[in-house]
């Protein structure tokens, strides 16, 4: 089975995050995607996050509940899940460490990291990225105005060619074709949320 792996903090969850999942897993060869979403994100302020990692989790299945169903039909066979994988893992959150994890518990499954384009260009912050890009497919989706160094392309029948930072090596990098911007963020959403508390 291939399994898409979308890895963040989901703080809060939003239909940019929705809307990138469905995308993804009905337009390439996915059998599921899982949103992981991560207690703490490493090369993020853990300060910042404004609900608990249980509240997180439960707005995120709750989402993705609803989605489903409204999307039954469209999905098929194919399923868009909601993990708690890296809760019961050690902290901070190491994609490396997850994904190695997952292939020691579930040897059977091939899994693929699903980034969006801005986590590509500070890929190489990454613990263990060149292992990562290495091993692992990562499926891309373009972010709005986000620059991306040139290097490695890569081109698939149902993806477009895009440019890549420095990964020669890795094992395949696919950019989804014609996929729609969602121009929000959950950093977006907590300053307006702030805002408002406060006014």
């Amino acid at each position: 089975m291939k399994i898409g792996i979308y890895g963040g903090t989901f703080n809060p969850i939003h239909y940019g995050h929705i809307g990138l999942a469905l995308y993804t897993l009905l337009h390439t060869d996915l059998d599921q995607l899982w949103l992981m979403v991560t207690p703490n994100n490493p090369l993020k302020d853990g300060s910042m996050l404004s609900r608990n990692e249980q509240d997180r989790l439960a707005a995120a299945r709750q989402a993705i509940s609803l989605v489903t169903k409204e999307h039954k039909e469209e999905l098929g066979n194919k399923s868009l899940l909601v993990s708690d994988f890296e809760f019961t893992l050690p902290r901070p959150s190491y994609t490396a460490q997850t994904l190695r994890a997952l292939q020691q518990q579930m040897p059977d499954n091939e899994y693929i990291l699903v980034i969006g384009e801005d986590n590509l260009k500070a890929f190489t912050l990454w613990r263990e990225w060149e292992w990562i890009a290495t091993n692992f497919r990562i499926i891309v989706y373009p972010r709005q105005e986000t620059e991306v160094p040139v290097s490695h392309t890569t081109k698939t029948d149902n993806m477009k060619e895009r440019e890549c930072i420095d990964m020669t090596t890795a094992k395949r990098i696919d950019y989804l074709k014609d996929a729609p911007l969602f121009p929000i963020s959950s950093t977006e959403l907590r300053n307006k949320a702030e805002k408002f508390a406060y006014q």
